[in-house]
């Protein structure tokens, strides 16, 4: 019992120095740079009006998941939209009423040609796909983040979508020796290289939620950036409240540049 206490008290103190090291070194390199965004100073509830009387309509990739399930709650409760549909390989089920309008197409992302017709029609698309490689494998990776969301994006372009929103992730890079990294650095630029009227990118750090699936890796991490980041301010993570929030509150805006990458501290000041 005495060498299994000592044991657990060398443990505790060694991840102890670890955190402090780490959150010392994120606290040096944080990026603490004014966002581009934090002084905008047009009023969401004026722009929110101006886009309703627009009667657009647009579509969501990968509602199932958990940027993608808050982004459409966040949808529905700022009622921006006329119409909304939800591109998936499966049903959904909503309990509440507010879902009840909702348009789905169930699609097989390995024969999405065949279902070109489900991107049609649409003003804005918003792409929250996305799986990991401990999940699904290096190939089984590749195929959704690069292949199915790059298909997606080159049907919806085909089929009149003008603006197009793309969950990425921090540090991606087409040239990264990072899978992870190098995948969602090259679905950029070639989904910027399609030519959508208005590309807007959003490239969020360490998501903060609470997954239903069991990533013990994930929740450690998770546990750390929401810890760390409650007592000083860090561009390495994010609610996932806060990205739904930014990439609908950016749908609203017009920036000059028809293709634009927002970071960690973009996204959390249009998320506020």
């Amino acid at each position: 019992m005495k060498l299994l206490c000592s044991t657990l008290g060398k443990a505790t103190w060694i991840l102890t120095v670890t955190v402090a090291i780490v959150a010392a070194v994120l606290y040096y390199f944080d990026d603490t740079s004014p966002s581009k965004y934090s002084s905008m100073a047009e009023d969401m509830k004026t722009l929110e009006e101006k886009f309703r009387g627009q009667n657009k309509s647009c579509f969501i990739l990968g509602a199932s998941g958990e940027t993608g399930k808050v982004l459409l709650q966040e949808l529905l409760e700022r009622n921006i939209f006329s119409k909304i549909t939800l591109i998936g390989r499966r049903q959904l089920s909503f309990e509440d009423k507010a879902s009840e309008n909702l348009i789905q197409e169930v699609v097989d992302f390995e024969k999405l040609d065949d279902y070109a017709a489900a991107f049609k029609g649409h003003d804005v698309g918003y792409c929250c796909l996305g799986t990991t490689r401990a999940k699904a494998g290096a190939d089984g990776f590749v195929r959704v983040d690069h292949d199915y969301v790059l298909k997606s994006a080159e049907l919806a372009k085909a089929g009149g979508c003008s603006q197009f929103h793309l969950e990425s992730s921090r540090g991606a890079d087409k040239k990264s020796s990072f899978l992870y990294l190098k995948v969602k650095g090259q679905v950029e630029a070639e989904i910027e290289a399609l030519g959508f009227d208005r590309l807007a990118i959003y490239r969020p750090g360490v998501l903060l939620v609470d997954r239903q699936e069991s990533r013990p890796g994930e929740w450690l991490a998770r546990k750390f950036f929401s810890a760390f980041s409650a007592v000083c301010s860090n561009s390495m993570s994010i609610s996932i409240q806060a990205v739904a929030k930014a990439m609908v509150s950016n749908t609203l805006l017009q920036p000059e540049q028809k293709a634009e990458i927002l970071e960690n501290k973009d996204i959390t000041s249009l998320g506020k």
